[in-house]
């Protein structure tokens, strides 16, 4: 028969599954510091020997880091997803950031979608709460924090999703944005135009979502990527008709 005896697992395996759970789930982040030994210990209710044990565990697998006098901290997991090298090519070719927004209309539209029909009531209403920050900070004229609360949203339905794969994937394309590999969010959220019609696609996004409305988020989340697909090109041609028309005035100049 194909039996094998049962054994008590160790306390220390038992950490190290539901501490790789939460970084899998992305509960943990990157670089996220870990309670004090002792504080941890205690939360878990575990012995300090198991618990060294399981960081031990989770630091040879490369899932966490220690750095000295400071603590032990979430490893950089999404650092490989893309090579120095790639970075570097993306940042030296446009059609990179118009590869970007395609990806990101077909995974966040899904997304939306996923969050819409599988998100729970909490998950929704950590859509609204950031929703709500937006509207607040609009008012401010601050394309920084604009900016920032953006990609917390589409993060947010990201999460709603409940797709680990997608989540990670996701986390390291909005690292990479916001290193300004691909565009400068901020330039959009100066444009006094651009803001507003950015603030009514996120409600509109928001409603959809709020209202269970699988369809219809895929949809808004599409709309507002062609919409910023929009900009970024008609921002390109400004900075192009520019550069010839200060050509033209140098060349009217010192003729």
């Amino acid at each position: 028969m194909p039996f094998q005896p049962v054994a008590a697992e160790k306390l220390s395996q038992a950490v190290i599954r539901q501490i790789e759970q939460l970084i899998l789930r992305g509960i943990l982040r990157p670089g996220e510091r870990l309670p004090s030994e002792r504080e941890l210990a205690d939360r878990l209710q575990v012995s300090r020997p198991s618990l060294r044990d399981a960081i031990a565990n989770l630091q040879e697998a490369g899932l966490l880091a220690s750095k000295p006098g400071a603590g032990v901290y979430v490893a950089d997991v999404l650092g490989s997803a893309f090579s120095p090298a790639l970075i570097e090519l993306f940042a030296r070719h446009d059609e990179a950031v118009f590869d970007y927004l395609s990806f990101r209309r077909d995974l966040e539209g899904l997304a939306a979608e996923r969050a819409a029909q599988h998100g729970s009531d909490t998950d929704l209403a950590v859509v609204q709460t950031l929703f709500s920050k937006m509207e607040a900070v609009h008012s401010k004229k601050n394309p920084e924090e604009e900016a920032r609360l953006d990609a917390q949203f589409h993060m947010a339905i990201i999460d709603a999703s409940h797709n680990v794969v997608m989540l990670h994937m996701m986390r390291s394309m909005y690292d990479l944005l916001r290193g300004g590999v691909f565009y400068n969010r901020q330039i959009m959220f100066k444009q006094r135009t651009s803001r507003a019609a950015l603030l009514d696609q996120h409600r509109e996004i928001n409603e959809a979502l709020q209202a269970r409305d699988p369809a219809g988020a895929r949809a808004e989340v599409e709309r507002h990527l062609d919409y910023v697909e929009k900009c970024l090109l008609d921002q390109q041609r400004a900075e192009r008709n520019e550069e010839i028309a200060r050509q033209r005035l140098a060349h009217e100049t010192q003729g």
